[in-house]
C-alpha cells in the first residue's frame, strides 16, 4: 500500500517487542556457536589436566547447544506470533479477500438467474403451444364455449349427470295413455265369466 496508516501504540510497541526477540534470538545462536567453535581449538598445555579439560570443553558445548536449540525455538515462537499478529491485523487483506469471495457469489447467482430465466422462456413456449394446440383442436369440448379446459371438464361431467338423471324417471314410471296395463284390464274381465248381455 502507497500510504499505510499510522499503527496505535500498542501495536508498535509490539512489533518492537518482536523486533527485540529477532535480534536477540539471532545473536544468542551466533554467539554460541561461536564459542563453540572456540572450544574445538587445541591449546597448549596449563596446569590443568588434559581429562579435566576435556570435561569441562564437553559442558561448554552441551550447555551452548542447548542454548542455540532454546533460541531456535523461540524464533518459530516469534514466527508464529508474527504469523498471528498478521491475521488478526492486516484488515486491507481481509477485506480483499471478502471483495473477491463477494464477486465470486455474485456471478454464480448471476449464473443461476440467466438458466432460471431460460428455463421460464422455455416453459412458456411450450405451455403456449400445448394452449394454441387445445384451443385449436376440433375434439376439445370447451371450444364452442371457449372456457378453458378444467371448466370445460367439469361442465360436460355435470351435463352427463343431469341428462342421466332426467332419463331415469322416465324410463320408471311410463305414459298413463300408451301403457299395457289399460289393455289387460278389458280382457281380464271378460274372462271371469259371461256379462248379463250375453245373457239377454
Amino acid at each position: 500500500m502507497a500510504q499505510q496508516r499510522a499503527l496505535p501504540q500498542s501495536k508498535e510497541t509490539l512489533l518492537q517487542s518482536y523486533n527485540k526477540r529477532l535480534k536477540d534470538d539471532v545473536k544468542s545462536i551466533m554467539d554460541n556457536f561461536t564459542e563453540i567453535i572456540k572450544t574445538a581449538k587445541i591449546e597448549d598445555e596449563t596446569q590443568v589436566s588434559r581429562a579435566t579439560q576435556g570435561e569441562q570443553d564437553n559442558y561448554e558445548m552441551h550447555v551452548r547447544a542447548a542454548n542455540i536449540v532454546r533460541a531456535g525455538e523461540s524464533l518459530m515462537k516469534l514466527v508464529s506470533d508474527l504469523k498471528q499478529f498478521l491475521i488478526l491485523n492486516d484488515f486491507p487483506s481481509v477485506n480483499e479477500a471478502i471483495d473477491q469471495r463477494n464477486q465470486q457469489l455474485r456471478a454464480l447467482q448471476e449464473e443461476c438467474d440467466r438458466k432460471l430465466i431460460a428455463l421460464r422462456d422455455e416453459v412458456s413456449i411450450d405451455l403456449y403451444e400445448l394452449e394454441e394446440e387445445y384451443y385449436s383442436s376440433s375434439s376439445s369440448p370447451g371450444e364452442a364455449s371457449g372456457r378453458p379446459l378444467c371448466e370445460a371438464y367439469w361442465g360436460l361431467d355435470l351435463d352427463t349427470d343431469s341428462a342421466d338423471g332426467r332419463s331415469a324417471p322416465m324410463l320408471a314410471s311410463p305414459e298413463p295413455s300408451a301403457g299395457p296395463l289399460q289393455g289387460a284390464a278389458p280382457a281380464h274381465s271378460h274372462a271371469s265369466g259371461p256379462g248379463p248381455t250375453e245373457h239377454a
